[in-house]
């Protein structure tokens, strides 16, 4: 009997079986899916062991117990709260100011109303002679200037709050970067909303990881940032020494000779009318080694455009080479252009792949119309009347006579004080011989102090000048302390004499205070 029932059982199993061989087989590919399980897991038990195990650890994820954040929070009493905060010390948000910081915020001058060639000044019942601001034609007191501006805002508003690449570029940005191609003589411009974000976001959108830069050590602190973003491989030359940048590019070609390296990106990065030194690069020179060695030329013009050259042009106008020589020309607008932001200009190619790679143009907010109308009639001023290039070369010149006396040889020293050079400002730096007569070796604190303290003399005899700021822990060579004389075609011939005369005779008065 029992073995008859088991018999029953067998053929009810086979049949069940077959049943859902057949139910399964009726399934559209479900011979694929039985033949892919017969050959791969012929003879393979790892496989059919890990993938039982990757089932059950996947069931057991998902019908686990959910995690909470808060589940293990301690849960404090209302008195508990309240002592927990008597006892909380906060931490200051930034470090604590030393003595020189303290020196800064302190001498920074507070200009009352707006700016110009006199301002008013805190702590002064006169209106000062500004000789602090790169207001160099004295473009902020023109009047058309000042009417189409605000012109501009009633019709366009403030700011278009968005990047120029989206709905940020109205046709006022369009006839700028116009005007600014046809002001220097390249087929396009683009512009940028911030000047300093101009150079630091130009270099980074061409030369990438790999690429290499070949840089003058003189460069501004902007154009720094730019080379550090690109994190590229970096040469450095000295600074304007046209031999030093040729013995660079010539190791450079005998290394790659030497151990064949691929052929990458190289651009010569220099800055046409040096912030920090005053001196002028011999363009010449650059796009001559720049052909020679076949290298892209980066030349910021943040200093010298709209004051530099025969038309304000800039190097390119002063040495009479075309712009279409110079591979991608770089300047700010917020100096002699009565505006905001910077620009790129160059070929076509140049400017249409900024549009997409230059990331201060995608991700920043487009320049206000107004400040870019200012822009562009600073321009049709500029190119309209040279003679205000003129004026400003004989001022320049005329201060930096008065501050070339010999009663000032053994204290100061001019950068740059060439009599024939057409850069509109220079910095005064105490003589290092000077310092080492003193008793002590001098920080360069106490130098700053020394500075300040002519700063402070000037002040009180009507003349406003500032002394140049650094990021002292950032820059690659930081500069000497020094006082940063910007002349202006805003004063009169006489008010900028008397002017140098003051500076002449503060920088005489204190150094002389000093030593003793």
């Amino acid at each position: 009997m029992g073995t008859h029932i088991d018999q029953d059982q067998a053929i009810f199993i086979n049949s069940t079986i077959n049943n859902l061989y057949e139910f399964i087989l009726s399934i559209p590919g479900s011979h694929m899916v039985l033949n892919y399980i017969k050959t791969s897991y012929h003879h393979d038990p790892f496989r059919i062991a890990l993938e039982l195990f990757l089932v059950f650890f996947a069931l057991k994820y998902m019908f686990s117990k959910k995690y909470k954040p808060h589940d293990n929070a301690v849960k404090l009493t209302r008195k508990e709260v309240d002592d927990l905060v008597e006892e909380w010390q906060p931490e200051p948000l930034t470090p604590k100011l030393s003595s020189f910081d303290r020196l800064n915020l302190e001498k920074t001058p507070q200009i009352i109303g707006p700016q110009g060639v006199k301002p008013k000044v805190a702590g002064h019942s006169k209106p000062m002679m500004n000789l602090a601001t790169s207001n160099h034609l004295n473009l902020v007191a023109s009047d058309t200037i000042r009417q189409k501006a605000i012109d501009t805002l009633k019709n366009y508003g403030v700011g278009s709050c968005g990047p120029p690449g989206f709905y940020g570029t109205i046709d006022v940005h369009m006839d700028l970067e116009r005007n600014i191609a046809s002001f220097l003589g390249t087929e396009e411009a683009i512009i940028y909303a911030q000047g300093f974000s101009t150079i630091s976001s130009v270099i980074p959108a061409f030369s990438k990881r790999g690429d290499l830069l070949v840089v003058d050590e003189g460069i501004s602190f902007a154009t720094q940032k730019g080379v550090q973003i690109s994190r590229s491989n970096i040469r450095w030359f000295k600074h304007n020494d046209m031999e030093d940048l040729e013995r660079v590019l010539e190791d450079i070609r005998s290394d790659d000779l030497v151990h064949n390296k691929r052929l990458t990106r190289r651009f010569i990065v220099s800055e046409g009318l040096s912030a920090n030194n005053g001196d002028i690069a011999p363009l010449n020179r650059l796009v001559e080694l720049k052909k020679k060695f076949k290298y892209r030329l980066i030349l910021d013009e943040s200093q010298s455009i709209g004051v530099i050259g025969r038309r304000g042009a800039g190097l390119t106008d002063l040495f009479n080479i075309p712009a279409t020589e110079v591979d991608m020309i770089v300047g700010s607008m917020s100096s002699s252009l009565c505006g905001s932001g910077g620009f790129c200009a160059g070929s076509v190619e140049i400017v249409d792949h900024q549009r997409l790679s230059g990331s201060a143009y995608c991700f920043s907010a487009s320049i206000p119309a107004m400040l870019a109308v200012s822009a562009s009639e600073a321009l049709q001023i500029i190119s309209q009347q040279p003679n205000l290039l003129v004026e400003l070369e004989e001022r320049s010149r005329s201060f930096r006579q008065t501050l070339l006396h010999k009663s000032l040889e053994p204290l100061v020293e001019l950068f740059s004080g060439d009599l024939d050079s057409p850069a509109p400002f220079f910095h005064i730096r105490a003589k290092p011989s000077f310092l080492r007569s003193t008793r002590h070796e001098v920080s360069r604190e106490e130098e700053e102090v020394l500075l300040q303290d002519v700063v402070d003399e000037c002040g009180s005899q009507g003349v406003l000048v500032t002394r140049a700021k650094y990021v002292y822990d950032q820059e690659r060579h930081c500069p000497r302390p020094s006082i940063k004389i910007y002349v202006t075609i805003g004063l009169s011939k006489k008010e900028n004499d008397k002017a140098s005369g003051i500076v002449k005779s503060a920088i005489i008065k204190v150094f002389t205070k000093w030593r003793k």
